[in-house]
């Protein structure tokens, strides 16, 4: 059950959101036990982002969110990879991406938790 919450400062085609949604959905197996047949993405652009007091570079905030307890070294990769991803996509530089990772034993889905 990932969910990746992704925020950028630059506007997005419909090409760069398939792309990440397709890049991100094989970087979540980095994790393991997780798969994009469980992963939902919200890919929100054209945020206003500030970073060292200004807004001028693409910036990005992605917050990983995940059911379970997972090895902090798969998010080691997962970060190495995420700021490939976005730098290749959107050529935000990886010093402008903040990766948020958070691990949860309640998940709720289909009327009922895990």
């Amino acid at each position: 059950m990932p969910f990746i919450d992704s925020r950028v400062s630059v506007k997005t085609t419909p090409d760069q959101r398939k792309q990440l949604k397709e890049k991100l959905g094989a970087a979540i197996a980095l994790i393991p036990g997780k798969s994009e047949s469980w992963l939902m993405i919200d890919l929100a652009d054209e945020q206003e982002m500030y970073f060292r007091g200004e807004g001028e570079e693409p910036t990005a905030y992605i917050a990983v969110n995940v059911y379970g307890n997972p090895d902090p070294d798969a998010f080691g990769r997962m970060t190495a990879e995420l700021t490939k991803i976005y730098g290749e996509v959107l050529g935000i530089a990886p010093d402008r991406i903040y990766v948020k990772y958070a691990a949860t034993r309640d998940w709720g889905w289909n009327g009922s938790n895990f």
